[in-house]
């Protein structure tokens, strides 16, 4: 008989049994991830991506990849989360984030971290799980809709975030503090920046509360301010009652009690591991900013910093080169015996471009006079170089006595030979003072433009050529040249020269543009100084990125 009080047979067990950790993982969808801090580098498993609704193709390992689907807001506040782990030498911790899927709904995620160093205590990676929260979160989420003043927070490091990505220069940082719709909801009744220069501060910016008080335009980073404090200390630094203001910074207290401003915050603005200015905000209420306010406004902070550094570089670069191109035109226009010239130019600030648009005009014996006007092609600084050399080879050929069609025959010979794989347009036109004859030759630019005493303006059609460069290289130095057109200048009769930036326009047909400029010559003032002002005015507010240049010429010489 078989044993009825014994236990019963054991079942056997699973072949997979115990589970492997990756797959207990997996099943309760977790994913993993190791962060290597010295490359960079952030590998996700296949679960992780599922989680972030990313295909592996879509992930090359590169954290920047991940913006589509963690929203700029959350990344913020998780950049600040492991920068203070890893300052602080903390071994794990832990956040909640929403991940944005596919179809624009976000979803709760928790990521659990771990932080391995080296035995020197330096930190080497990040490594974790990720795993979905959508169900343990949703009293949070709820929380979270309902909570406004974070909403407007994140609104505010969003809409900044799209505003400096377009600065293109320092003032287009402030315009960003300006903007009521990016920092209207911050809930500070001031906001100051403050530039480092050197041993001080000088204050650029402010908006609202009369926060700006003109006396502390300049302070040294020395001084017992606030936004002094955060440039010595290179940390944030948060003022949280009047009392505080009036007993920590005597100072500046004459000037904030006055205001309506019971707690202040006041962030270093670090680039390249240097601190470059200051932000200052003033609160109306008395109180302790909270860790995630914090975090948002740092990422603020940053983003910032990163900007205004951009855009002081790019002015800097450009007045570098400005100044280079500046150099290369002539320092003064020589008087012409029997007529009257005018010229202008303008550079076009893009970042730090420049053009190689250039004018002369060159004194000649015999009651002559050559003025030439061109445009090298580029804007950068081997354009300005390449259109000094230009303006020095024509200026050197017509000094020898060639005519105006080997000149610029030459003057392309030798932009090929320079091997710069850059050409350039020019109009050349010897004068004649005494008898107003004009010789014209062309390559690839603008036709001259005359305005008649009888009130007619027209432009001169000119046989041009190729442009200097091009012309070398296709028809060599014994090929065709540039054929020489022959017009009369009488006497009170003005000759006009121009680049391209003075007519052409995005979106506009050159003919309308060229039959415009016609119009304003024909109509515009008789003094020649005036009319320059008055060309140039015209177009000083439309769109483009091209120089400008202006030559004018008055014949008052006999018939």
């Amino acid at each position: 008989m078989a044993d009825r009080g014994g236990p019963p047979a054991a079942a056997p067990l699973p072949g997979d049994w115990p589970a492997r950790p990756d797959l207990s993982l997996a099943l309760n969808r977790m994913g993993g991830f190791d962060w290597d801090l010295g490359s960079g580098l952030l590998h996700l498993d296949p679960v992780a991506l599922g989680l972030l609704d990313l295909r592996p193709e879509e992930y090359d390992g590169d954290p920047a990849g991940l913006a589509p689907r963690v929203p700029l807001f959350e990344a913020a506040r998780l950049k600040a989360l492991a920068a203070r782990a890893l300052k602080g030498g903390t071994a794990t911790g832990g956040a909640y984030f929403r991940v944005r899927r596919r179809d624009g709904s976000l979803r709760w995620t928790y990521t659990q971290a771990h932080i391995r160093h080296d035995p020197t205590g330096r930190p080497l990676r990040i490594i974790g799980i990720v795993r979905d929260a959508r169900h343990e979160l949703a009293e949070a989420a709820a929380r979270s809709d309902l909570d406004a003043g974070r909403g407007r927070l994140t609104g505010v490091v969003e809409r900044t975030a799209a505003l400096l990505s377009r600065a293109a220069s320092v003032e287009d940082v402030l315009d960003v503090l300006r903007d009521e719709e990016a920092f209207g909801h911050l809930g500070a009744v001031g906001v100051v920046l403050g530039v480092v220069e050197g041993a001080r501060i000088r204050l650029v910016a402010e908006r609202r509360a009369g926060a700006y008080v003109p006396a502390l335009q300049y302070t040294r980073v020395a001084d017992a301010y606030p936004m002094s404090e955060a440039v010595r200390t290179e940390r944030p630094l948060f003022i949280t009652s009047r009392d505080e203001f009036r007993s920590s910074y005597p100072l500046l207290w004459p000037h904030i009690e006055p205001l309506p401003v019971s707690a202040g915050a006041y962030f270093p603005l670090i680039a390249q591991a240097r601190p470059i200015g200051v932000l200052g905000l003033l609160y109306p209420r008395p109180g302790d900013i909270g860790h995630e306010q914090r975090d948002l406004l740092l990422a603020m902070a940053s983003g910032i910093a990163q900007s205004l550094q951009r855009a002081m570089l790019f002015e800097q670069e450009h007045d570098l080169a400005e100044e280079l191109q500046q150099a290369m035109l002539p320092r003064r226009i020589p008087e012409v015996p029997g007529a009257l010239t005018a010229v202008r130019y303008r550079s076009a600030r893009l970042g730090r471009s420049v053009g190689g648009d250039w004018y002369d005009v060159l004194p000649l014996p015999g009651g002559r006079v050559g003025l030439t006007i061109g445009d090298v092609q580029g804007h950068d600084t081997d354009a300005a170089v390449v259109m000094g050399q230009l303006r020095m080879a024509l200026w050197a050929y017509t000094s020898e006595g060639h005519p105006p069609e080997t000149a610029l025959a030459r003057a392309s010979l030798l932009l090929r030979e320079l091997d710069t794989e850059r050409f350039a347009t020019c109009t050349y036109v010897e004068a004649d003072l005494s008898s107003g004859t004009l010789r014209i030759v062309r390559a690839g630019h603008l036709d001259p433009l005359v305005r008649r005493v009888d009130g007619g303006c027209e432009w001169i059609p000119v046989a041009g050529g190729l442009p200097l460069g091009l012309s070398a290289e296709f028809t060599g130095p014994g090929g065709p040249g540039y054929p020489v057109t022959t017009q009369r200048l009488g006497p009170g009769e003005t000759l006009l020269l121009c680049t391209d930036g003075l007519v052409e326009q995005p979106g506009i047909d050159l003919g309308e543009s060229l039959e415009a400029l016609r119009q304003s010559v024909r109509t515009g003032p008789a003094a020649l100084p005036a009319l320059a002002d008055a060309l140039f005015d015209a177009v000083e507010d439309r769109t483009g990125g091209d120089d400008r240049a202006l030559l004018l010429l008055r014949r008052d010489g006999p018939s």
